[in-house]
């Protein structure tokens, strides 16, 4: 049975998800993005490369945006970060966070894992792009939807 992304989280669900996001970018000049679909067909660092572009996050300054992407009735989701986090971190920069996130996905805990995962990103990424008075927000925290 398929299930709308738009309805995957309720409201107060997508409510605490940006709450997290905008917690998160308090620390950090990097940039998170949430996307979800239903289906992803393909490859899901694939997809989520794709869309990385489509939703322009490689237009930031610092080139330190990150994508939380979940297909929820083909149960895949990825983490993606943009060049200048990549050439900054280490190779297994985000296992640890995925690990947690699938943990608490394999619970049912969804909203849970998501905002564990941005959390938790957010401390990681304070480290190498940590947060300046002068710092704008340069991508939307609304969470977009997709297929």
């Amino acid at each position: 049975m398929s299930t709308s992304a738009r309805t995957f989280f309720s409201k107060a669900e997508r409510d605490e998800i940006k709450r997290a996001i905008l917690n998160a970018e308090m620390d950090t000049s990097g940039e998170i993005r949430i996307h979800i679909e239903s289906i992803c067909d393909e490859e899901v660092l694939d997809r989520a490369a794709f869309l990385f572009k489509k939703l322009k996050m490689e237009k930031t300054e610092l080139r330190n945006g990150v994508l939380f992407y979940l297909a929820v009735d083909s149960q895949k989701f990825a983490i993606i970060g943009d060049s200048g986090i990549n050439a900054s971190v280490p190779e297994d920069f985000w296992v640890n966070i995925k690990e947690q996130m699938r943990t608490k996905f394999q619970a049912g805990e969804f909203t849970e894992g998501l905002i564990e995962g941005i959390k938790e990103a957010g401390i990681k990424l304070k480290k190498h792009f940590p947060h300046h008075l002068d710092d704008i927000n340069e991508l939307s925290d609304e969470i977009s939807f997709g297929k």
